[in-house]
Order: C-alpha cells, then sequence, then structure tokens
C-alpha cells in the first residue's frame, strides 16, 4: 500500500504562483509513476503533469511552460511548481501514484483557487 498525503494549496491571485507537495509513504519503491491531476467542478478529472522513475516528465498542453513536476526521491516527495496562474487553474489538485503491480492510488486532494 501507498499514502499519498498532498499540501500547498490555497487562494492565489492570477500571475501568482503556488508549490504543491505530495508526501508518499509505504511501499514507495513500487511506484514507476506519479502524476498530479485536477478536477473543476462540472468537469471530468484531468492529468496535469507527470514524472516517471527516470525523471522522464510530460504535461498537460494547458500548463505547458507555467507548471513543472519534480520528485526528490530522498523524501518521497513529488512537487507542482505552479507559474502565472489563471483563473482556468481552479481547481481540486489530486496526487497520483501507479505500481509496478498495476494498482493505483489516490492522495485526498487539496483545492487551488486563483482569483482574477
Amino acid at each position: 500500500q501507498v499514502q499519498l498525503v498532498e499540501s500547498g494549496g490555497g487562494l492565489v491571485q492570477a500571475g501568482g504562483s503556488l508549490r504543491l507537495s505530495c508526501a508518499a509513504s509505504g511501499s514507495t519503491s513500487s511506484i514507476f509513476l506519479f502524476a498530479w491531476y485536477r478536477q473543476a467542478p462540472g468537469n471530468e478529472r484531468e492529468s496535469v503533469a507527470t514524472i516517471n522513475t527516470r525523471g522522464s516528465t510530460n504535461y498537460a498542453e494547458s500548463v505547458k511552460g507555467r507548471f513543472t513536476i519534480s520528485r526528490d526521491h530522498g523524501k518521497n516527495t513529488v512537487y507542482l511548481q505552479m507559474n502565472s496562474l489563471r483563473p482556468e487553474d481552479t481547481a481540486v489538485y489530486y496526487c497520483y501514484a501507479h505500481s509496478l503491480y498495476g494498482t493505483a492510488f489516490w492522495g485526498q486532494g487539496t483545492q487551488v483557487t486563483v482569483s482574477s
């Protein structure tokens, strides 16, 4: 089992920055992919950014050049640095992990609100 705990959400003005953290615990050695997803009211949950064990990253087109996903192996923590935030980035952000055994794990989510 893997437990994921997000932190760092909050209220920020458009153009501002936030850094989300996802602390992973448990059988983290089985995880080969971490990701950040988000879900705005009335919308489907969407992938924002992913990072694998080799450090390769992928981003949704809507956040490319503004968001950066990174991982600190020593702290078992994944980060999402969000710059130049827009009102349309407002959502609940979830940390996601996928294990080698095909199991998916989710955090509880953290609210990000961007005011115009």
